[in-house]
């Protein structure tokens, strides 16, 4: 199996569903998870595989540039986007909220979406991560 993976991107966005979320923004650190076709990556050639600085890139911009309520559409919406570059046979994105509004201390709260590319062995599977 080839699969890449990045961890922890940073982006200030204004995602949530209160009003101070809206209105004062908030870090968000998202993780990257790819499963590659066999068949990519068999040269020394970038243009071979799946470029991760272009997929960090893209997804860093994809968090700040619309504003979401729930961080599940966020995570949906980019694993729809890994999912249509090809080579990529399953993706899987991880949006953690460090300074969620919560009622206890927690490091942070996180939504994880899976999916593998239509007509793969599995469909698909959302989780909440902790």
């Amino acid at each position: 199996m080839k699969s890449i993976a990045i961890r922890d991107i940073k982006v200030f966005a204004h995602h949530g569903v209160t009003p101070e979320e809206k209105e004062r923004g908030q870090e968000f650190l998202l993780d990257v998870d790819l499963v590659l076709d066999e068949d990519m990556a068999r040269t020394d050639d970038l243009s071979a595989t799946v470029d991760y600085a272009e997929v960090a890139g893209t997804v860093a911009g994809m968090a700040t540039s619309s504003r979401y309520n729930l961080i599940e559409t966020v995570a949906s919406d980019i694993v729809d986007y890994l999912l249509s570059l090809d080579g990529v046979k399953e993706a899987s994105v991880t949006v953690k909220k460090p300074d969620a509004p919560l009622p206890v201390e927690a490091g942070w709260v996180g939504v994880t979406v899976r999916r593998e590319k239509r007509g793969s062995r599995a469909s698909s599977e959302e989780g909440i991560s902790h």
